[in-house]
């Protein structure tokens, strides 16, 4: 089957995959917007989850065909591990909740989902990437899977493993000739430098109609090989090529600053919040696989839109609190929790938010990671965190605080915010 596709051209999904694509749960994300809210600031950004993750999957055989270009693999091995990542790839995102990220805060306890241990500790909320596991390996697309699949010697259990980056216990994962290459199959899932990244940079770029996720593929493909650590296959970009990771960093940095922490879009996220808050029970995340079927924006909106709660109104009708004040991890000549106490006792009714996000690292310490430099005349390896200055640089935490106020009282907020902070940073709005 092919598929034409604006940001990459023809896609093709082979007759493996098609079953997937087919299901019900590939098919309930074309019903999951990439961005959320994102379309309120950017009009054309109606993008889905289904187009996003077809994108992924494209860019993932890429990425593999380009490192098993350059390494010794036997035939069997390379079709497997193939037809492994780019199921992980298209599979990475099925659970997802309604509005992408901004649902997660009404997802059920993690021990409801009835998670097998080896996938993480049951203690907290359900994130989307437990209800992916989920719909891996508990749910009615299991058995397509597991049947489809089975020639390859590829289990539910694998794919799962390689999307929540941890493999079940006693699986052989993926070997070939000694070498174990899970950990490379891993880093292109989800890694510094993997799939799912250099498929929406470029999606929510083109869509949004900014220019920041924009980067040089080719270059890159050009330069990426397999790299042996410590009996382990590791993803490793050719030293020429830094430069154009460092604007693959650049491009992630600047669309977290104008596109993925838009002001518009984090303050819909924080009211759809409030609005799970006063109204709970109006619309609930379920945990059985085939309720989650039903579960997607059409019918969070058509929830809001029957909703009398005051946040669901605000968002139906695009009646939000307005930004009047924006400050970023740079900015120290303000306080908000001042701020925020001398709004209130003008009895100006506001909120404030702080957007963090960290740009890289998808590794915690002491854990392999996901991408090296190779220095071919050497034969040295080093991690890309301490190879580019540019890393250290964009690898913490983008931070962008912001303070909105009832849109009746912008004109009473401001000059109070102007006073404790100055007018520099009031937003033109």
């Amino acid at each position: 089957m092919r598929i034409r596709d604006p940001i990459h051209g023809t896609l093709t999904v082979s007759d493996d995959e098609k079953p997937i694509v087919d299901s019900r749960f590939f098919q309930r994300l074309r019903h999951v917007r990439q961005l959320g809210f994102g379309d309120l600031a950017f009009p054309g950004a109606t993008h889905t989850r289904h187009a996003h993750s077809l994108g992924a999957m494209h860019v993932a055989s890429r990425l593999f065909d380009a490192v098993a270009s350059r390494a010794t693999l036997s035939e069997g091995a390379r079709e497997r591990f193939r037809a492994a990542v780019r199921l992980a790839v298209l599979c990475h995102d099925l659970g997802h909740m309604p509005l992408s990220h901004a649902s997660e805060a009404i997802a059920p306890r993690r021990p409801l989902l009835g998670l097998p241990a080896w996938t993480g500790d049951d203690e907290g909320q359900a994130s989307h990437e437990d209800f992916t596991a989920k719909l891996l390996l508990d749910s009615s697309l299991t058995p397509i899977i597991a049947k489809t699949y089975a020639r390859y010697g590829i289990t539910p259990a694998l794919i799962a493993g390689l999307v929540i980056g941890r493999l079940p216990p006693g699986a052989d994962g993926f070997r070939d000739g000694g070498l174990d290459w899970t950990p490379l199959l891993r880093a292109l899932v989800s890694g510094e430098l993997d799939a799912d990244r250099m498929d929406y940079l470029q999606r929510d770029s083109f869509y949004t109609g900014v220019n920041y996720g924009r980067f040089d593929v080719e270059w890159i493909l050009q330069n990426l090989r397999c790299a042996e650590r410590d009996g382990r296959a590791v993803l490793a970009l050719s030293k020429a090529a830094v430069f154009a990771f460092e604007d693959f960093l650049l491009s992630r940095y600047h669309m977290f600053l104008s596109v993925y922490y838009h002001h518009t879009s984090v303050s819909y996220d924080w009211m759809l919040k409030r609005y799970y808050q006063q109204a709970p029970g109006e619309f609930e995340v379920p945990a059985d696989p085939e309720a989650f079927l039903f579960c997607d924006d059409v019918a969070l909106w058509t929830t809001l839109r029957r909703s009398k709660n005051e946040w669901a109104q605000r968002i139906v009708t695009r009646n939000a609190y307005r930004r009047v004040a924006q400050f970023t991890e740079r900015d120290t000549d303000y306080d908000l929790a001042d701020i925020s106490k001398a709004l209130t006792e003008a009895g100006v009714e506001h909120f404030t938010l702080e957007s963090r996000g960290v740009l890289s690292r998808y590794t915690d310490e002491g854990e392999t990671p996901s991408l090296f430099v190779s220095d071919s005349a050497s034969g040295r390896l080093t991690e890309v965190s301490a190879y580019t200055p540019l890393y250290q640089r964009f690898a913490g935490a983008v931070k962008l605080s912001r303070i909105f106020v009832r849109p009746e009282q912008v004109d009473l907020g401001k000059p109070i915010v102007a006073k404790l902070t100055g007018a520099a940073r009031l937003s033109d709005e």
